[in-house]
């Protein structure tokens, strides 16, 4: 197993096929993005596929990480989404900006019998992003939509348990599983890094892919937890039981940046700016920005495959439900990681 230049030490994650409506589940190994020692900065967050996309049976990665920072305080309080930029016209919170309504239609499946997402609610999505009032509510009414899109996109495809010839189509279901499949059990002991004496493992406890996100490995969990003022390395099974815990950890991942690397909503806003060096890199304001955030270790700087294109798929679905333009750069093939 190589190691990569950029990263203190190799992580290995599990990609799982599933075929969800036969629970057929395989299983291989593969290297991911790490985090840095806790308390440097690093990837905080975990993101992978929790189930299948792209083509029948085929999937992402599951608990992949990405980079979310370092634990840091979880967001200004307030309200969810709060005011946007004058002209809104009239949409000023996130909860009209992305009704329970339209919720139900971007995830007709969640609560399917072959998922296990229905604890991913409307109202525990709204009540999460209390903690992030900047969250869907910075920039013109265009910019504010399409930085939901990117995000419920990208937690679509961590979650997804969609394949070619499913109901609605692939993209009909995100939000399908809450952790990592074929870890609910405890058979999934390898995400913990026993070096990590701040964020030490719990006896008994795993830290697999868990939540919309796909939240994993310990120090994950420790600088989470500091965040938002939960102890998830005692109870980490918390972000894939309660829903609004769930997506706490994933607005957290969100809107956290890990110098150099901006946060995913600085880029869908507009407020990052690339530097000489980021533009070399070929690393540009938009969506396949996100992607190198989240899994650029795996995902970019490499032919476009099924993972990014499920990706990209599932924001394509959501701007145009919401009513937005998707915006320039959607890919990360040419783009380098940090």
């Amino acid at each position: 197993m190589s190691k990569r230049t950029e990263v203190p030490y190799p992580h290995r994650i599990k990609r799982c096929a599933v075929l969800a409506l036969l629970a057929l589940v395989q299983c291989q190994s593969d290297e991911t993005d790490p985090v840095a020692q806790a308390g440097s900065s690093g990837s905080a967050g975990a993101s992978g596929t929790a189930g299948a996309s792209g083509t029948a049976g085929a999937s992402g990665t599951a608990g992949a990480s990405g980079s979310a920072g370092a634990s840091g305080s979880a967001g200004a309080s307030g309200s969810a989404g709060a005011s946007g930029s004058a002209g809104d016209a009239g949409v000023s919170t996130l909860g009209e900006l992305i009704t329970s309504a339209l919720w139900d239609q971007m995830f007709p499946h969640r609560a399917d019998p072959a998922c296990s997402g229905g604890l991913f609610t409307h109202a525990a999505f709204i009540e999460a992003a209390r903690e992030f009032p900047l969250f869907g509510s910075e920039g013109s009414l265009e910019v504010r939509k399409r930085e939901v899109a990117a995000f419920l996109g990208n937690i679509s495809h961590e979650t997804t348990g969609g394949w070619p010839t499913a109901p609605g189509g692939p993209q009909a279901w995100g939000l399908c599983f809450r952790e990592e499949v074929g870890c609910g059990t405890g058979a999934c002991t390898q995400y913990c890094d026993s070096s990590n004496t701040r964020y030490p493992c719990a006896p008994g406890k795993t830290y697999h892919g868990r939540g919309p996100m796909q939240l994993s490995w310990n120090y994950n969990y420790g600088q989470a937890g500091e965040a938002l003022g939960l102890n998830l390395l005692a109870n980490p099974d918390q972000v894939a039981q309660d829903g609004a815990i769930g997506f706490r950890t994933a607005l957290w991942f969100w809107m956290t940046a890990q110098p150099p690397k901006p946060s995913a909503h600085a880029v869908m806003i507009g407020a990052w700016q690339p530097t000489a060096a980021d533009t070399a890199a070929g690393r540009l304001p938009g969506f396949g920005m996100t992607i190198l955030i989240i899994n650029g270790a795996l995902e970019c700087n490499r032919p476009t495959d099924a993972r990014v294109q499920d990706r990209v798929d599932f924001f394509t679905r959501y701007a145009g439900m919401l009513g937005t333009t998707v915006g320039p750069n959607l890919y990360c093939n040419a783009m380098q990681s940090f």
